[in-house]
């Protein structure tokens, strides 16, 4: 009998379940989707997890912490770093929807801990300034990253069509000037 590797079916569990709440929300997503899709079923999810609520907050954490791995603030750099949180959402837009599904149906859910917000604030602290604090600056900069994944694509079309290369250059032209 093939010994089970637990932790490797948990990483597909969480993968499944961050796919399944990006497209469907919490509310519609599927207990038995996300099992089929991870090749599991119901039994081991609910092993792992306990319940609904606690498989949701695990995926939207494991969307959080990849994204602040794989591009983590460069301070000294803010413009290159909306750059990256710019691809970092074109290459995974299920990090964003499923933070958006958390505010609109967990908001209790949807923040990092204060320690880790606080962490970002200091580290951009130095580019804030007396009218633009360092709160107001990571909004900022996290906004405008996301701004074409929230765009109508009517808007977007209006301009010919979504041109990747001329919309990052948007993005970090806006920052530059921001803080300059």
């Amino acid at each position: 009998m093939a010994q089970r590797d637990a932790g490797a079916t948990r990483a597909r569990i969480l993968s499944a379940a961050v796919t399944e709440f990006a497209a469907h929300g919490y509310a519609g997503g599927r207990i038995d989707r996300i099992a089929n899709d991870a090749e599991s079923n119901v039994r081991m999810i609910y092993a792992y997890f306990g319940n609904k609520s606690s498989l949701f907050d695990a995926a939207l954490t494991e969307a959080i912490v990849r994204m602040a791995s794989e591009v983590p603030p460069t301070p000294d750099d803010l413009p290159g770093w909306v750059g990256e949180l710019y691809d970092f959402h074109r290459r995974r837009p299920e990090t964003l929807r499923l933070c958006l599904w958390a505010q609109l149906e967990r908001p209790e859910a949807a923040s990092e801990p204060l320690e880790t917000y606080l962490a970002k604030v200091e580290s951009v602290r130095p580019q804030a300034s007396p009218s633009l604090g360092a709160v107001d600056l990571l909004v900022i900069v996290y906004a405008i990253a996301q701004a074409w994944q929230l765009a109508p694509a009517g808007l977007l079309a209006a301009d010919g069509g979504p041109d990747e290369d001329r919309m990052r250059a948007a993005a970090i032209e806006s920052v530059t000037r921001i803080l300059g």
